[in-house]
């Protein structure tokens, strides 16, 4: 079962700039009201850290204190900072949304996917979620066997009519397609590491080298699959009843390779050292804020082109067959590797122009260009909501409705009068 482990409000560090307050009130308030053991909640504004606080213990049992570079692995939160580098290569003219990815990379028309565009398969309307061919993490750091894998793999429903939470897969078929594209050849972690994490200073990792200290790195308190089904108050039902039958699109697009199936797999080092661009991140909360915070004030840091920028802002593409996800089944949103707001998870500013992702276990990172801002939370014990975890919702609410007058971020909250 979930961990219970009280934090003394000693603990809670940090500090905020004048008139972020109530951010720093509600990251105190998770601890001494919602159970959290240890969290870090970084925000930049117009390129300036506003709001930068960490607290309670990397390790819950063994009560380890989370400290300022604490790093903590933040599952599906990596999906965003993954498809940066993607971003990186359209605004360097490498690639075009718009273009089939066999364009790039031949292979990948295989098995009738020869006309999937790379906007489609982003955006998890490629019916690429599930990889049928067993793999072992030996497979997974840009490996022949992985490679042939993805291109081998047939759409479970025909490309463009819907769409489906890729899981697991979407970071392999990005990491493939940087690489084709790449000059050097880079897999997705070493390109992130040289083009996007140098620039900006960012200590953030996909595929964790061995140089880094495992001391820094805050340990997942997960939960075992089944739990699912006793928080159905959080996590909706028609997916924690699918991620039980193991036919199930749903169970099989988490569990290739099967260790993967495990939220606690994610504290074992040879997971954390294989690359895995949609799942893996292991970093420090504020390189997250930081690189949203580029792409929310121009992406000067990234050399990000207004074009691109214009990508990531627009509306999301719909299916044509409407916006229930065939994996997380319910209605969702997607574009070029983001969530975009929806009604049910209307993150940021009310023109629906920000992007990012949210983890497993309540993490969530993303930019909002109408308001300049960056903003990511990250923490170890893990809660049963997709979105909204009740404690990363209060930081932004804070932030977006308190100190800057934007919309409530609850669906269910009254509006400002």
């Amino acid at each position: 079962m979930v961990l219970r482990v009280d934090v003394p409000s000693a603990m809670v560090h940090g500090d905020v700039e004048q008139g972020y307050g109530p951010v720093a009130d509600a990251f105190r308030r998770n601890f001494a009201q919602r159970r959290e053991i240890g969290a870090a909640c970084a925000v930049y504004r117009d390129g300036r850290k506003v709001v930068d606080l960490w607290g309670g213990y990397r390790d819950g049992p063994a009560r380890e204190p989370w400290e300022r570079h604490t790093m903590v692995p933040v599952f599906s939160t990596t999906k965003g900072v993954s498809s940066m580098a993607v971003a990186v290569l359209h605004s360097r003219g490498l690639l075009d949304y718009d273009q089939p990815v066999a364009a790039y990379w031949p292979e990948f028309a295989a098995a009738g996917k020869a006309g999937v565009t790379v906007r489609q398969l982003l955006s998890h309307q490629a019916g690429l979620a599930v990889i049928d061919r067993p793999l072992d993490l030996r497979d997974l750091s840009g490996s022949p066997t992985l490679a042939a894998a993805l291109a081998d793999q047939r759409p479970a429903w025909t490309p463009g009519e819907h769409h489906g939470y890729h899981g697991t897969t979407l970071g392999w078929y990005e990491s493939e397609l940087v690489s084709r594209i790449d000059s050097r050849g880079r897999h997705l972690g070493q390109f992130f590491a040289d083009e996007v994490a140098k620039p900006l200073g960012l200590e953030f990792h996909i595929g964790l080298p061995d140089s880094v200290d495992r001391r820094r790195i805050a340990r997942f308190h997960g939960f075992r699959p089944w739990e699912m089904l006793l928080h159905l108050n959080a996590m909706p039902a028609a997916f924690a009843l699918a991620f039980a039958n193991p036919r199930s699109l749903s169970a099989r697009a988490f569990r290739n390779p099967r260790v993967l199936g495990v939220p606690d797999s994610i504290n074992r080092p040879e997971v954390q050292a294989a690359e895995i661009p949609a799942v893996n991140g292991v970093g420090e909360v504020r390189s997250i804020a930081r690189l949203y915070g580029d792409a929310a004030t121009g992406g000067g840091g990234l050399g990000l082109t207004t074009s691109t920028l214009d990508e990531l802002t627009s509306p999301a593409a719909t299916p044509s067959r409407g916006l229930d996800d065939q994996i997380l089944r319910l209605p969702t949103q997607y574009s070029l590797g983001y969530m975009k707001p929806f009604p049910a998870f209307r993150f940021g500013s009310a023109s629906g122009t920000a992007f990012g992702t949210m983890g497993l276990g309540g993490s969530f990172a993303f930019a909002d260009p109408d308001t300049g801002v960056g903003f990511a939370y990250a923490m170890n014990r893990s809660g049963f909501h997709l979105w909204d975890d009740p404690r990363e919702v209060a930081l932004r609410e804070a932030l977006f409705t308190t100190v800057l007058g934007e919309r409530p971020q609850r669906p269910d909250a009254p509006a400002a009068r």
